[in-house]
């Protein structure tokens, strides 16, 4: 039935014809009974077209034992033809291969294996008292006209099922995988499962699966079933008791055939007909130790660690409000300070001020005031009537509807001494109205920002869950804490702080605003001749700035990867822009730049930052590009902010930096003179410094993090102008108040523990996920958060604290007539 038997081909070695004959005179040729085997022993033979051998191995099986076989085959045949073929049948299932052993690689590589290991599905445990009887049969045939030698040696696995916190070795390659079996403990409801190795390739594959045969334990197969990292030298899953209704799973150990996947670099030399078989430089050596993970008990330690530790801050400004309502309830009862320099009233003898109420009053009537003066601010009286409007385009119109106006606005904003008054001439409504469009566009911008990312990232989770591919988001899996169907619950409960303290904020200055409300309504003169003009847009905006930033950096993490990372840097821009034009509209809050323009430079920001991460990686033009870019605007924004904004480009856009040449040229070559504003001039030239600075280190060094790149250039910017505005406060006999100076010291410190813990790497993106999964460490904080999650915990805080000190910074100011502060 089976056919004829061919005769042994004349020249062939004698030993491996007579062990055939041996086999097949013991029953091992088709159409008799099998051989019989024995574990441990090797059983060599040659097979052809019409000579197969089976051999059977018996084994008792004992009650409640998991019983494991590896079978180890090799031929030294490296004919792709008329490979050996290897079928092991077992009671429930069977498992074939050949040899040699076909991989294939990137562009279609083959690499051929003429050792091959497989370790056979273990019987389930029988919940019989007695010990059952278990067979094997092993079936070794081929399709070659001639003989084929080949070894076979079965044998029974001592170590198959892992224990708890006992670390294992063992070593894998491509051609002989390992997977193991492991039992959750009674008390256990997650463990994680910790895989090292000395040497980061040959890259790795680790899988864990269902019980359930067949175990996929090939490189071309690992992926259909189950969870499953790639691996360099470190690896780790969390494995939680609820998604193993077996309460025990697999852990499968696969070597891939090239390192292209792990961000090595693939062979040069396998093209030709050379020897594929890199069994010895492609084994790798392992060590997986199981660990329990965190109980419930430390979920709900962290949440009420994360929520009472953000509402302290809360706390804290109850007291000092009420601390601030009981000093003002007694400086009431007492009678007010009197105002410096005067009592207070609407005279002045700044000879601008003078000209007009608006230097004084701030936008308000002045009974007292004369004709003339009240026929010059009659036109931007005009618009409050009908302020139905929220145009900033009309805050320019509504008071340079005359000739001589715009005359006047020239030669004010081109004194060599500027004051307060100056640069708050126009009505107090209409600016305020300016900057709450910063408000309503941002809460714009995050709504239509938000919700396609929160769907998006939905998507990524559901997409992790379903395929089981954890290389799709770099988590720090040493500490990744799932919660439901989050994989890193941790990383998303820490930015809270962003977004509670960003309401707090928003809560202070809605104090404030309310306040300043009331005192305008009074006609308070305090509130309409003294200090920095209040207009709290801006703030209002920094506030859901800083909530959003919790809210994309959560989002952000919820599967952290190359197509998202713009979410958790995009409100950083924004936050950093806002800053810095809010400290400039403090002492300029006629000529600050409109909502739109600003949202709009921003935009371009943005862009920026996504063509820098897909481009700027090798590209050296873009690096070009982008630092023209950057060296012209820094150009353009410096002549404008050195004149005041009353500088205009007109038809040729190259006006603006032919009008910078000709102020170097004629100030510094021609003339030496000392520049007409020598404040001003120090702080461009040093920021010009250090932005050129930033743009020849990127044309230099091409940094891969090009997000963080342009976040540095910003921070820097706003450090630099923080600082020159407090140096340039305290030059002009100005104070620093209590609350100010602690919060500037706060600021310091905090930002200072929060940049350790930033640059602490736990994981990167710029690289394969198994590359990143090398910079993974274990939680630092209650067992529970990493170091990029205090990153989350501190940075909210500084921020928080760098608000107050911009909230803060000039109310020493607010009794000292605005004619009295200077402007720089």
């Amino acid at each position: 039935a089976h056919g004829r038997r061919a005769a042994p081909a004349p020249g062939l070695c004698s030993a491996p014809c007579s062990a055939t004959a041996a086999a097949a005179a013991a029953g091992g040729g088709p159409g008799d009974n099998p051989a019989p085997g024995a574990f441990g022993h090797v059983y060599r033979g040659a097979v052809n077209i019409s000579s197969e051998h089976v051999y059977a191995f018996a084994y008792r099986s004992e009650p409640g034992q998991v019983d494991a076989v590896r079978v180890y085959v090799n031929s030294s045949s490296e004919n792709l033809q008329y490979p050996v073929l290897f079928v092991v049948r077992q009671q429930k299932g069977v498992l074939s291969w050949q040899v040699p052993l076909i991989f294939r690689g990137l562009y279609q590589r083959t690499y051929n294996y003429q050792e091959v290991s497989r370790t056979l599905c273990p019987s389930e445990p029988t919940p019989e008292t007695r010990p059952s009887e278990q067979i094997i049969f092993v079936d070794v045939a081929s399709m070659a006209p001639f003989n084929i030698a080949y070894e076979l040696l079965v044998t029974r696995l001592e170590n198959f099922q892992l224990e708890t916190n006992k670390a294992f070795n063992f070593t894998a390659s491509p051609s002989q995988p390992q997977y193991f079996l492991y039992k959750f403990p009674q008390d256990v409801d997650s463990v994680i499962i910790n895989v090292v190795s000395d040497a980061a390739y040959p890259c790795s594959v680790v899988s864990v699966q269902d019980i359930v045969c067949p175990v996929y334990d090939l490189d071309h197969n690992v992926e259909f079933n189950g969870v499953y990292q790639s691996m360099t030298k470190q690896a780790a899953i969390t494995v939680q008791r609820k998604d193993f209704p077996g309460e025990q799973f697999f852990v499968v150990f696969v070597i891939k055939p090239e390192d292209y996947a792990c961000g090595g670099s693939v062979p040069s030399s396998i093209h030709g007909n050379v020897n594929r078989t890199w069994n010895l430089q492609r084994t790798k050596n392992l060590q997986v130790t199981i660990v329990p993970s965190i109980k419930k008990s430390v979920y709900v330690q962290a949440m009420f660690f994360s929520f009472l530790g953000f509402l302290s801050f809360y706390l804290g400004s109850v007291v000092v409000a009420f601390v601030h309502y009981i000093r003002v309830q007694r400086k009431a009862s007492a009678g007010r300070l009197s105002p410096e320099h005067g009592s207070g009233m609407m005279t002045s003898s700044h000879p601008i001020s003078a000209s007009t109420p608006e230097g004084s009053s701030y936008g308000a009537i002045d009974e007292s005031s004369s004709s003339g003066a009240r026929q010059l601010s009659s036109p931007e009286r005009r618009a409050p009537a009908g302020s139905d409007t929220d145009s900033s385009v009309e805050e320019e119109s509504d008071f340079d509807t005359m000739p001589e106006i715009e005359s006047d606005k020239n030669i004010i904003r081109t004194k060599v001494f500027l004051y307060l008054s100056d640069l708050s001439r126009k009505d107090r409504r209409i600016v305020s109205k300016k900057y709450k469009i910063y408000f309503w566009n941002i809460i714009t911008i995050a709504v239509f920002y938000a919700l396609p990312v929160i769907q998006l990232v939905i998507t990524y989770q559901t997409v992790v869950n379903v395929t089981g591919n954890q290389d799709i988001c770099y988590y720090n899996f040493l500490c990744a804490h799932p919660l439901g169907v989050l994989s890193a619950f941790n990383n998303i409960l820490s930015n809270v702080g962003h977004m509670m303290l960003g309401f707090l904020f928003l809560l202070i200055v809605l104090r404030r605003d309310i306040l300043h409300r009331r005192a305008m309504d009074m006609k308070d003169i305090y509130t309409l001749d003294y200090g920095i003009p209040k207009h709290f847009g801006l703030f209002y905006a920094m506030g859901i700035a800083l909530m959003m930033e919790g809210v994309l950096s959560a989002c952000y993490h919820v599967c952290p990867n190359y197509s998202n990372f713009q979410f958790d840097t995009s409100f950083m821009y924004m936050i950093a822009g806002l800053c810095m034009l809010k400290l400039y509209q403090t002492r300029h809050p006629d000529i600050n730049a409109s909502a739109y323009s600003a949202y709009a430079s921003f935009a371009v920001v943005i862009s920026l930052a996504v063509l820098g991460v897909v481009f700027g990686k090798n590209d050296m033009w873009f690096w070009v590009i982008f630092s023209l870019i950057h060296i012209l605007g820094s150009l353009a924004l410096s002549t404008q902010i050195y004149y005041m904004g009353r500088f205009k480009i007109g038809e040729c856009y190259m006006g603006i930096f032919r009008r910078a040449v000709m102020v170097l040229y004629t100030d510094c070559i021609q003339q030496c003179s000392r520049p007409m504003y020598m404040d001003r001039m120090v702080l461009l030239i040093v920021g010009n410094l250090v932005n050129w600075s930033f743009a020849i280190f990127g044309l230099v060094y091409r940094p891969r993090d090009f997000a963080s790149y342009i976040l540095g250039i910003f921070i820097c910017n706003l450090l630099l102008y923080l600082a020159f505005y407090i140096i340039m406060k305290l030059r002009s006999s100005e104070r620093l108040l209590p609350i100010p100076m602690f919060c500037i010291v706060a600021t310091a410190v905090v930002w200072a523990a929060a940049l350790y813990f930033f640059f602490q790497t736990l994981s990167s993106w710029e690289e394969t996920p198994a590359e990143s999964r090398e910079k993974n460490r274990p939680c630092i904080l209650l067992g529970f958060f990493d170091d990029h999650d205090v990153w989350h915990f501190l940075s909210a805080a500084a921020l928080f604290f760098s608000f107050l000190v911009l909230l803060t910074l000039d109310d020493d100011l607010d009794t000292v007539r605005r004619d009295k502060i200077p402007v720089f």
